[in-house]
């Protein structure tokens, strides 16, 4: 931790965000994150539990004189989507996180900060903390493995929590105020291959594809951002007459983010480098051409490769495969009729693997439409039987519906307007929270969400506001006293 950190206000947020960048807590990699919150729980004397699942729940009584309030929870999730740079030497199961100050902001060296949602629990122990913040009966709920499927909220006890209202810390913009959010299901594509040896003499090439931003697969769905699996696809197709002869082909990380690198293995007949590296760059400059200012850093490489071995794809799987990744749908389905902007409806084209025979191809699929959710699986589905492969589908989870008369959502808006002077903008997500989840499971439980502002959440590039975050500290606090 760098001296200038130290001094960040309001400190005792910043103290115990700081404290848990150190702690690896990437989804399913969370007990050491877990047990760490307990402990700082129960030195304040707080009641604190852990269901099967891996949550763990706080209850604090109320600041004396508020004991006639209703219990209100706050709730946020522990884990972290873990990404890095491809140069960047780091591994999430043991280091931690390097937190670096960056003007007003703080980033991470070369991967994700973990701000989402790690802002959102230290807030949380930081209210648990505050000897001054006079807040009626609190229940802090820290869920797990948000990030690969909601699965800790999904693990949740129906019933579990007593109170009537429920701050969710997840929202990554300052001055809005999150009221409904998407349904997800994700999906996975599969084809078994058939092998055979790669032809003599070829050597291996590294087709790689790069440089691109990624991004939130909700958050940043519709900001016209590459997919680096389909411009890989792209490229591998428009390769076609060199005759390359295909080993492996992988990309993306995540479900969840936008695949911001992919690369396939080849190989080629003597003497084709020349040619196909200016077919490459013929192709790197319609792909710059085609994002622009959207994503302006693509850059296709080819580079020599050492593979283990020399197995290859039959020519009938490689162009099988190339295809269902060109042709698999990625990006905005439809836009929202009801709220301007939003979108409705979309696809991301996530993550492929090439291993022991076989390719996965991952994919998440978002709407707060239940049905525009499941056709876009349908349609993925289709694709899969003229490609050969076959499609596994999760269990998905539920969206969130916004209500735009919310008694609680305005009250929230109206003590940011005596704060800061202006109401909050009420708005639904296109991302997924775990509201949807804990809301079926508490029947009338009025929910809102709220955080401070960052940017480039599950990339690399990830930043958080220093300044937003000391004026959600004190909407925060000042909300607790309402209620």
């Amino acid at each position: 931790m760098e001296n200038s950190l130290e001094t960040l206000e309001p400190q005792p947020l910043w103290r115990y965000f700081l404290e848990l960048s150190r702690i690896p807590r990437g989804s399913g990699h969370e007990a050491a994150a877990t047990a760490w919150v307990s402990d700082q729980a129960r030195a304040m004397g707080c009641t604190v539990s852990q269901d099967a699942a891996g949550n763990v729940l706080i209850r604090k009584p109320a600041f004396p004189g508020r004991e006639g309030a209703g219990t209100t929870a706050l709730q946020a999730h522990v884990d972290m989507v873990c990404e890095k740079n491809e140069a960047t030497v780091h591994d999430f199961l043991t280091d931690p996180i390097s937190v670096v100050r960056d003007g007003d902001r703080l980033r991470a060296r070369g991967t994700t900060l973990g701000a989402d949602d790690g802002i959102g629990v230290a807030a949380a122990l930081a209210v648990l903390a505050s000897p001054a913040i006079q807040h009626g009966p609190l229940e802090v709920l820290i869920t797990v493995s948000e990030e690969t499927g909601l699965t800790g909220a999904k693990g949740l006890q129906a019933g579990c929590l007593r109170a009537t209202n429920l701050l969710n810390l997840d929202s990554g913009r300052g001055g809005f105020i999150t009221i409904g959010c998407s349904g997800g299901l994700d999906s996975e594509a599969v084809r078994l291959l058939k092998l055979r040896p790669a032809g003599p003499g070829r050597p291996a090439w590294r087709l790689k594809v790069g440089g691109l931003k990624g991004g939130h697969s909700g958050g940043a769905i519709n900001q016209g951002r590459g997919n680096a699996i389909q411009l890989l696809a792209r490229a591998l197709w428009a390769l076609l007459p060199f005759g390359w002869e295909l080993a492996a082909v992988s990309g993306g990380d995540k479900r969840n983010a936008i695949p911001r690198e992919a690369s396939a293995l080849l190989f080629l007949e003597p003497g084709q480098e020349a040619g196909l590296r200016a077919a490459l760059a013929e192709l790197e400059a319609q792909a710059q051409a085609a994002l622009g200012s959207f994503d302006p850093e693509v850059v296709f490489t080819l580079e020599s490769a050492t593979p283990a071995g020399r197995e290859v794809m039959t020519a009938q799987d490689a162009r099988a495969v190339v295809a269902f990744l060109f042709n698999a749908p990625h990006g905005v389905v439809a836009e929202s009729p009801v709220i301007p902007g939003l979108v409705q409806t979309s696809t991301n084209l996530a993550k492929v693997v090439t291993k022991a025979g076989e390719v996965r191809v991952a994919m998440s699929h978002r709407s707060s439409v239940a049905s525009s959710k499941l056709a876009v699986a349908d349609r993925v589905e289709a694709l899969c039987e003229l490609a050969g492969f076959t499609l596994r589908r999760g269990e998905g989870y539920p969206g969130w519906q916004p209500d735009l008369e919310s008694p609680l959502a305005r009250q929230v808006s109206a003590t940011h307007e005596a704060l800061f002077g202006k109401p909050m903008e009420f708005r639904a997500t296109h991302g997924g929270l775990e509201c949807g989840i804990i809301g079926q499971g508490h029947p009338g439980m009025r929910m809102v969400s709220f955080g401070p502002d960052m940017w480039d959440i599950h990339t690399p590039d990830e930043s958080l506001s220093i300044s937003s975050t000391a004026d959600f500290w004190k909407l925060l606090g000042a909300v607790l006293e309402t209620l």
